[in-house]
């Protein structure tokens, strides 16, 4: 069975970027403005790798976003519904 949506949101958010140092002075700073503006922060660290942080809620709605969009008789029903609701417009 393929889903297809008539109408894709993407939420498309800029990452702020901080070097280890710049986080780690700030660090206070940095959480608050993130749990605050649920705008996640990449870190860079000095071997090149880098890690992201954001906020616990932020993401419990990725891991729940992502688990509806793989379940394919979750996405069917939303399909099924838009489909619905657009027909009864």
């Amino acid at each position: 069975m393929a889903i297809e949506l008539t109408h894709s949101f993407f939420l498309v958010t800029t990452m702020h970027t901080l070097s280890i140092n710049q986080f780690r002075d700030h660090i206070d700073t940095h959480i608050e403005q993130v749990i605050d503006s649920h705008n996640p922060i990449k870190v860079t660290l000095d071997c090149g790798k880098a890690f992201v942080m954001l906020s616990a809620d932020d993401w419990e709605r990725e891991q729940e976003t992502l688990y509806v969009m793989q379940n394919k008789s979750l996405m069917s029903q939303i399909v099924d519904s838009a489909s619905s609701h657009k027909r009864s417009k």
